[in-house]
């Protein structure tokens, strides 16, 4: 079977000998000496001033929300995974949806233009499979209506703009490092900010609201990595070259040997910018075609992702739903192909041949 993706899976004896370590130190969560190393070394690797180690990409969005008190409505993108519009209603918030850039598929700055409010607090962008949103638009009016951005990156590990990794953007970003992730921890996330204001309240908003074992700056919540996901993150982040370099060979062999079919495979040209190929997707010219081709993979035991389906401002407990016509039709064609570090090139051939003889 071939799976839409897949864990890098590092030599088992490495994991085991981080594990040793965890057993002998007997300190298995609490801000421990693996995560404590694993958040230094994120912090050097994407060159940020300030870097909080949390649970998960979900509990950082959360989190960042909280840091930021953002209330009432938050002006966000249809396009991404449920967790960025989730995490919106679930901090007590109301999201609004802008729609995305046709080209892009990020949140196109005009349309947050359109939404801004006196109720507006904030706005939370994705740089929709590791490619950067408008950074300079849309940093332009968060400064021209003074509200704070978000931007989630739970897509763009390593990706770069202008020399910069995707972190450096917007009063909090965040990235996730969950399992199916270019580079994970099991599970995990960060939240990234750049001021020393915001990096106290993250770390108390991580943990319980403490600012000493006996004192609390508000209400927090348990976001804390533990060690067993901190020696994960340790190991990956040795393979690390190994894992961008395999990525980007399996991208390249996808995107060339579909360049003359009729799928869209978002092969845009992007200045300045270097992309760390997560994924693979492809936008039909039909549903109906792209329904068609997932069956003729499924019969060949190949299984894709309709990513990202449904557009979300079309979820069903929203309490404001937004037109975007954009997002509806872009999320009813396009899929992603499998795409994981141990994908084959016979398994990539097996995908490519099924999907030409569907297009």
């Amino acid at each position: 079977m071939i799976t839409a993706t897949k864990p890098f899976s590092p030599p088992l004896e490495e994991y085991q000998s981080k594990i040793a370590e965890i057993f002998s130190n007997n300190w298995f969560t609490n801000h421990g000496p693996m995560v404590t190393e694993l958040e230094q070394k994120l912090k050097d690797y994407f060159d940020v001033p300030y870097l909080v180690i949390v649970s998960n990409g979900t509990i950082a969005l959360q989190i960042a929300i909280k840091a930021l008190d953002l209330r009432d409505e938050v002006i966000t993108t249809p396009f991404s995974y449920v967790a960025t519009t989730s995490s919106i209603f679930w901090e007590n918030c109301t999201p609004r949806f802008a729609d995305i850039n046709p080209i892009t598929l990020n949140i196109e700055p005009s349309a947050i233009r359109n939404l801004i409010s006196d109720r507006t607090s904030g706005i939370i962008a994705t740089n929709v499979y590791g490619y950067p949103c408008d950074f300079e638009s849309i940093n332009k009016l968060s400064k021209e209506f003074n509200i704070p951005v978000i931007y989630d990156n739970a897509h763009g590990f390593s990706s770069k703009y202008k020399g910069k990794d995707l972190l450096n953007q917007g009063n909090i970003s965040t990235i996730s490092f969950h399992a199916t992730k270019l580079f994970h921890s099991v599970e995990g996330g960060a939240i990234v900010c750049q001021d020393e204001k915001t990096y106290k309240k993250l770390l108390s908003l991580r943990n319980f609201g403490h600012t000493s074992p006996y004192t609390f700056d508000g209400v927090g919540i348990n976001g804390k990595m533990n060690e067993l996901c901190g020696a994960m993150g340790l190991v990956n982040l040795n393979h690390l070259d190994e894992i961008l370099a395999k990525r980007k060979k399996q991208w390249n062999y996808y995107f060339k040997e579909l360049s003359n079919t009729s799928l869209d495979t978002m092969s845009y040209n992007y200045d300045e910018v270097e992309f760390n190929h997560a994924y693979f997707p492809v936008i039909f010219d039909k549903e109906v075609k792209l329904i068609e081709t997932m069956a003729a993979l499924e019969r060949k035991n190949v299984f894709t992702r309709r990513y990202f389906s449904p557009s979300l401002n079309m979820l069903g407990y929203l309490t404001i739903k937004d037109s975007c016509p954009i997002s509806e039709d872009i999320s009813s064609r396009i899929i992603c192909l499998p795409l994981y570090h141990d994908l084959s090139i016979e398994d990539q051939d097996l995908i490519l041949n099924t999907i030409k003889k569907t297009c």
